[in-house]
């Protein structure tokens, strides 16, 4: 054990000393309340950081389950952004659930779209840039990518609808400020759309006047191949897919202690600005103490009912909640 007089300079060359090892006083240790365990029980490095810490430290991490969800008929959802993260600067978090045949309605926005389904199954379509469609039965496991910018949408399939983790590539970005079909159509003169369209103007006379966001379909999801014929264009295919099968990969790396799967631009092409890692650790493994070169955050989940989004700044981290940060991606 590090003594007193050995604590000053061991790792932080800064006055005062810091940490524990350096108090002479027992009772300056102890935390009389009030106080909550259950979150206490987060961080245990927090309550007795070591003399390494420098000054305090900002929150490297956020749960959704600290974030109020905003509930529709079809669905709900929930979000982390830099608001409510401050360290969080390139990449906000959404936790969505869509019930079977609740409805993420048509809508598009300025950040990239990176997601994980979490559970159940989910449609998802998308329109690239040059008019090429994409429609796919997404199931747990399986990643989507939608660059910035080209319109989706999102649907929840029997027989219990899904949940999926979203992560936009920019921490101000939020799920509740994208730009909606209905805004779109509500907010453009009825000649016009009937122009567009090719149809009579009487044909919008009962659009919806405000946003739906997520709403429930009475009509049933038509079977996949149905779909992909209704939508086939003729400018064709894109080129990429933007959905990935991520855990039904090979892993890149297997031991005895657990295996690793990356999806990035390599594999994963249209994924431009969010690569993946799934980690899986088996019991009495460790992911090995490592470094990253660059600032990093990320979105982390779990078979634990706590989902949360991290990020790691910069370096200047205590062993411990850095490697627990790893350890969570």
């Amino acid at each position: 054990m590090t003594s007193a007089a050995n604590a000053a300079t061991f790792g932080n060359p800064d006055q005062p000393a810091e940490g524990a090892v350096n108090v002479t006083n027992p009772k300056a240790l102890t935390d009389p309340g009030p106080q909550d365990q259950n979150l206490a029980g987060n961080q245990p490095a927090f309550l007795n950081p070591p003399a390494t810490d420098v000054n305090g430290m900002p929150q490297y991490w956020a749960s959704f389950n600290l974030a109020p969800k905003r509930i529709q008929n079809g669905g709900w959802a929930r979000q982390i952004t830099q608001d409510d993260f401050k360290i969080s600067t390139t990449i906000s978090g959404v936790n969505m659930r869509l019930g079977p045949g609740g409805v993420r309605e048509l809508h598009w926005h300025q950040q990239a779209e990176w997601a994980i389904m979490t559970y159940g199954i989910c449609r998802v379509t998308i329109l690239d840039q040059d008019g090429r469609p994409q429609v796919a039965d997404v199931k747990e496991g399986d990643l989507w990518y939608f660059p910035a910018g080209l319109p989706h949408s999102l649907q929840g399939l029997g027989p219990d609808g899904c949940e999926f983790v979203i992560a936009f590539d920019n921490g101000e970005s939020s799920e509740f400020n994208t730009l909606l079909v209905t805004d779109w159509i509500a907010h453009t003169p009825p000649d016009v759309l009937a122009k567009n369209f090719g149809v009579p103007v009487e044909a919008f006379k009962n659009i919806p006047l405000h946003n739906r966001w997520i709403y429930q379909s009475n009509i049933p999801a038509p079977p996949l191949p149905t779909v992909e014929t209704q939508i086939a264009a003729a400018a064709g295919n894109p080129p990429n897919p933007f959905v990935f099968s991520l855990g039904g990969m090979a892993p890149n790396r297997e031991t005895k202690s657990g295996a690793v799967r990356i999806a990035d631009s390599r594999n994963f092409h249209v994924s431009k600005t969010i690569a993946t890692a799934r980690v899986t650790i088996r019991p009495g493994g460790m992911r090995e103490m490592h470094g990253i070169l660059m600032p990093m955050n990320g979105c982390t989940f779990s078979r634990a009912p706590d989902v949360r989004p991290f990020s790691i700044p910069d370096r200047r981290r205590s062993p411990q909640t850095f490697v627990r940060a790893i350890l969570a991606m």
